[in-house]
């Protein structure tokens, strides 16, 4: 075979297994890495010549512990590596590896090192930083590209983060139960601040925001794998699923914002749709809601509405309400005042929203719905105040543009319409 698109294919699919393993041998974070790096380097050269081995996963974490400790223990009378014939494949050795590495051990691995990125020692950013590093095996330049940084800041931002970790000493054992959940939890916050970042920060379908969208996706996949049973995995994976399927209708040809009201349906990725409404439907048989679940089902109206026009803006209203127990927010709330505006009007949304103004004083769309609301109601110099307020806690271009489109509108008929943020 001389085609390498199988192995970059088998080698990202291996990684978090691979790591994960390689963690719990070495205990170390750099020395977890450069192992299964070497490895990575073996197989390109040796999988081309021989094929693919039998299990990749088995053979990469063998390869890798020995390598490992060929570098860290070099004093020492450990067995070198065997010849190049024999890594090929593996035979025997390669058998006893794989029949070890049963579905149970994968999990624990994974779930461990997707854990150790998700410590809460660690700001948010140095856990999606590490994460698109370790479990994901992001370049350094991929990854300070989509935040925007420089190479060497985003060195610096994951080597403080592993520092951090070390300092932290975790504990490698095998969680038990109660802690499984808690992990579990930490981890799928982990994965949904990928997505945030991504999907906040994009300016079109093919920007490099886009691919830490589709990154969290995977990451959701594979927590899917380890965790079939977890309704609130599911909720969480068809969430990010349904906000990614309208990448492509986002933005018009200048980059320009396009709300969901607004936006070309055709654009939609159904096919990633329809995977997130049979997942929202499996996840509702468990009857234990959460908020990724209920957040999944208004994105589900949303998204099994043929036009916005046909949107059950009621039964989003009430799953709201619902979140609105489940989770109190300001910013849920605010998110209700659109469905409510959408049933009742501007002025009754208007109301609900105006004991947030206080603690949202510092959030770009508690300042641009009040404005839509006020432009609705003709009060156009409230309107440009808020609009105003907006546009100076604008988080990037297409959001400047958008609010200077409406500023540029306030003398127009009022009438534009209203979209949610994506909480």
């Amino acid at each position: 075979m001389t085609d390498t698109a199988w192995i970059d294919l088998a080698l990202v699919s291996a990684r978090p297994q691979a790591v994960g393993a390689l963690l719990r041998y070495f205990r170390n974070l750099d020395t977890a890495e450069e192992a299964f790096q070497e490895a990575c380097i073996r197989a390109l050269k040796t999988w081309p010549k021989s094929g693919p081995p039998r299990d990749p996963a088995a053979w990469l974490i063998f390869v890798g512990r020995n390598s490992g400790i060929d570098k860290v223990r070099r004093q020492s009378r450990e067995t070198a590596l065997p010849p190049e014939e024999i890594l090929s494949d593996l035979e025997d050795q390669e058998g006893a590896l794989a029949d070890q590495l049963d579905g149970s051990h994968y999990r624990d691995d994974i779930l461990r090192l997707l854990f150790v990125c998700s410590n809460p020692a660690l700001p948010a950013t140095q856990q999606i930083a590490l994460a698109l590093r370790i479990v994901s095996g992001l370049s350094v330049k991929q990854i300070a590209r989509a935040f925007l940084v420089s190479e060497a800041a985003m060195e610096q931002r994951i080597t403080r983060a592993k520092s951090r970790v070390a300092a932290a000493g975790l504990a490698f054992e095998t969680p038990d139960a109660a802690d499984r959940s808690d992990r579990l939890a930490a981890v799928a916050t982990m994965i949904y601040l990928v997505f945030n970042e991504g999907y906040s920060a994009m300016n079109g379908p093919e920007s490099v925001s886009a691919d830490l969208c589709q990154e969290a996706i995977r990451l959701g996949r594979l927590l899917l794998q380890l965790f079939p049973a977890e309704p609130e995995i599911k909720g969480l994976t068809a969430l990010m699923m349904i906000q990614h399927s309208r990448a492509r209708a986002r933005f018009d040809a200048d980059g320009a914002v396009i709300l969901l009201d607004d936006q070309d349906r055709s654009l939609w990725d159904r096919s990633l749709i329809d995977e997130a409404l049979a997942l929202i439907d499996r996840a509702m048989q468990y009857r234990q809601p959460g908020a990724y679940q209920i957040q999944a089902a208004i994105a589900a109206l949303h998204a099994r509405a043929e036009r916005a026009d046909e949107t059950d803006w009621a039964q989003i209203d009430l799953l709201y309400q619902a979140l609105e127990r489940l989770q109190p927010s300001p910013v849920i709330t605010l998110n209700r005042a659109v469905a409510v505006s959408k049933r009742q009007g501007p002025e009754v949304a208007l109301a609900m929203i105006a004991p947030l103004a206080e603690k949202l004083s510092g959030y770009f769309y508690f300042h641009g719905l009040s404005g839509h609301l006020l432009k609705q109601l003709g009060k156009v110099r409230e309107a440009r105040v808020a609009f105003d307020h907006a546009i100076a806690l604008a988080t990037n271009a297409a959001e400047c543009a958008y609010i200077r489109m409406q500023l540029d509108k306030l003398d127009e008929t009022p009438g534009i319409e209203i979209s949610e943020r994506k909480i």
